[in-house]
């Protein structure tokens, strides 16, 4: 693990020391849901929330550049259930998206995330308890989106879709495995701050 790091922050120096490279803040709308047993027995629909961060964006050419970020991401989802009437997981995720650009103007973008879980919580009437418990501390998904560039604002909507079973077997009566996995529409507006 310690090595993958070490490569990672490795590669992204060397794209820093050989291509334009933007810095700058990003957040907006997150919109949602579940996929696998918690749509089907808790009937889960989306919620509305939020994410935050920074990212930075290495320009490899006018076509191309990848573009990291991280994130404080506050997902979830609405239930019909006895045990709350809305999840909320919140995760610091870090995406490494792909751009490829049609025009100045016009983008669309790939690419892996992986998120880590800082915070889980079950609200219904009575408050609100912590279910830390109840679920796994890593998420996969795989992102695509479509983006604006205004110079130095930009606008991205972006759809992410989970690809791993985030529930633990102690959210099923029965305790055994219990699908649920992190599906979210983002609307981001983004401003960079300085280029290099």
């Amino acid at each position: 693990m310690k090595k993958n790091v070490l490569l990672v922050i490795f590669l992204l120096c060397s794209l820093a020391a050989f291509s334009q490279t933007n810095f700058g803040l990003k957040g907006g709308l997150n919109i949602a849901d579940w996929s696998g047993d918690a749509k089907d027995v808790w009937r889960s629909s989306s919620r509305n929330s939020f994410h935050a961060g920074v990212y930075l964006s290495f320009i490899l050419s006018d076509a191309f550049s990848i573009q990291p970020e991280v994130l404080y991401n506050s997902v979830g989802a609405n239930t019909e259930t006895i045990m709350a009437d809305y999840f909320v997981l919140d995760y610091i995720s870090i995406p490494l998206m792909v751009v490829f650009n049609f025009n100045q103007f016009i983008s669309v973008q790939a690419g892996p995330q992986i998120g880590f879980l800082i915070r889980a919580t079950a609200n219904d009437k009575n408050g609100y308890d912590e279910v830390m418990d109840y679920f796994t501390g890593t998420d996969f998904g795989m992102n695509f989106g479509l983006g604006i560039n205004l110079g130095r604002l930009n606008a991205t909507a972006r759809y992410s879709l989970g690809l791993t079973n985030v529930g633990l077997p102690e959210l099923s009566v029965t305790n055994e495995e219990f699908i649920v996995k992190n599906n979210v529409i983002q609307v981001s507006l983004g401003l960079t701050l300085f280029r290099r």
